[in-house]
Formats: structure tokens, C-alpha cells, sequence
């Protein structure tokens, strides 16, 4: 269920015509040089082959079933994949405003967590309004994103299917504030997304373990700077009701 590029571009034949339109555009994307999509590690995963995809069609419930297959299969080998890996699913939904592909994405991560039978790792909050918190499956840690059709100030969060990407946590080990390669990506990455949308660049979007940042804010981004108040996060759910 677990895809590369090799796969897919001498593979064409086998797959549904909506999976080589997602891709098509996806590979755009990353070959842009006039305008460069601004996740710098996205692009240079694209380039060496390091990403991994994989596609879901069908309702909800169906599509986060082979959402959690892929993950988990994805969660087994991605250390194998290369420094910068990710794992990019594309889901055959294109109706759709900014406020109900935000329902679906987070409907997805609570069915993911939902059926996830591997404990939340130790050292990493399942509070998500705690700066420790991101969303993890299998054990391991990541950084959810998400892209969708309604999306269009925002042109990084645009794509013309729903799409989520998962990128491993140790991906980013050498990427952070306290390291001069962090501080000079953070820099590249900022200016390209003032190039790339036609809007500022959202306020949530921070350093992972700042005590005033919450990944959980930056996974789903809306086409303005508004963020929703409260996470939909299943634990933070589960902990209202206690």
C-alpha cells in the first residue's frame, strides 16, 4: 500500500485516473523553481526519492481504515526511506468548504488514535494544550499536515484533493531552534511562504517545544489567521468530560 516514486511513474497504467492527476499535481509542485513550495525538507524527500504515498477513496470511516494501514505500515519502515522522509496520502474528496475538511481531518487523527493499540510514548504529552503534545500512532511521533480544495489565499494548504502528509518526528532532530541549520531553514522557509501566498504567514506557525506553540494549531491552517479555540483532538475530549 506503501508507494514511491519509482512505483508510481513506471506504473501508470495501474492506477485510477484521479491517483495520476493527485500525483501529477504533487510532482508539479515539487518541481517548481519559479515558485518553490516552501517545506524545503518536503522538497528535497521529493527529489531523492525519500517520500512514500499512498491513496484512499471511499466514505470516512473506509478511507481512515486504509489511512491507519498505511501509517502503520509507513511507522515499521520509514527510518529505512531516508533523512527526509514523509508519508503523503491523497483521498479521492474534492467537495468540500475550509471549515468541513477541517472536521475531516480531525475526524481522521481521532480514528487513527482511536484504533492505535500502541501506548502514547513516554515524554510526550497526551495534553494537547501542552507544548510536549503532537499527535503520534505506533509510537512514534509526528507532524500532521494538511492541504485541501477549499483552500486558495492560503496556497500552501491548496491542493485539489484532500491530502495529509506525516512526517516523523527525528526528521526534524537537527532542524530546530537551537541549531544553525533550524535557524537558517526557518529563515528560507518563512520567505518562501510570503512568496508563495496571498496571505501573511499564519501566527501559529512556530518552533515544536516552545512553551507558547501547539503543533496541533499548525496541522490544519484556514485561509485566514483565525484558529479554532479549542483542539478536537479525541484526548482532549476524552479530559473535558472527566
Amino acid at each position: 500500500m506503501i508507494l514511491n516514486r519509482e512505483w508510481i511513474e513506471g506504473n501508470r497504467d495501474a492506477m485510477k485516473e484521479w491517483e495520476q492527476e493527485a500525483y501529477d499535481y504533487f510532482k508539479g509542485m515539487m518541481e517548481n523553481r519559479d515558485q518553490p513550495y516552501p517545506c524545503v525538507p518536503g522538497v528535497q524527500g521529493f527529489q531523492k526519492d525519500m517520500v512514500r504515498y499512498g491513496f484512499a477513496s471511499g466514505e470516512q470511516e473506509a478511507a481512515g481504515e486504509k489511512l491507519a494501514s498505511m501509517l502503520s505500515e509507513y511507522t515499521r519502515m520509514s527510518r529505512s526511506a531516508g533523512t527526509f522522509t514523509s508519508l503523503v496520502v491523497f483521498f479521492e474528496w474534492k467537495e468540500g468548504t475550509v471549515d468541513g475538511f477541517r472536521d475531516r481531518f480531525w475526524a481522521l487523527l481521532n480514528q487513527l488514535h482511536a484504533d492505535d493499540p500502541v501506548p502514547w510514548p513516554e515524554g510526550i504529552s497526551e495534553d494537547p494544550s501542552h507544548h510536549s503534545w503532537e499527535f503520534c500512532h505506533h509510537g512514534e511521533s509526528y507532524f500532521a499536515f494538511c492541504a485541501t480544495p477549499a483552500h486558495q489565499k492560503r496556497k500552501s494548504r491548496h491542493f485539489p484533493y484532500f491530502m495529509m502528509a506525516f512526517q516523523p518526528r527525528w526528521v526534524f532532530e537537527d532542524i530546530n531552534s537551537g541549531t544553525p541549520l533550524g535557524q537558517k531553514m526557518k529563515k528560507v522557509i518563512r520567505d518562501r511562504l510570503e512568496k508563495y501566498d496571498e496571505v501573511e504567514v499564519h501566527p501559529s506557525l512556530k518552533w515544536y517545544g516552545q512553551e507558547d506553540n501547539f503543533e496541533w494549531q499548525q496541522y490544519y491552517l484556514g485561509d485566514d489567521d483565525a484558529s479554532i479555540s479549542k483542539c478536537p483532538f479525541l484526548n482532549s475530549l476524552k479530559a473535558a468530560k472527566r
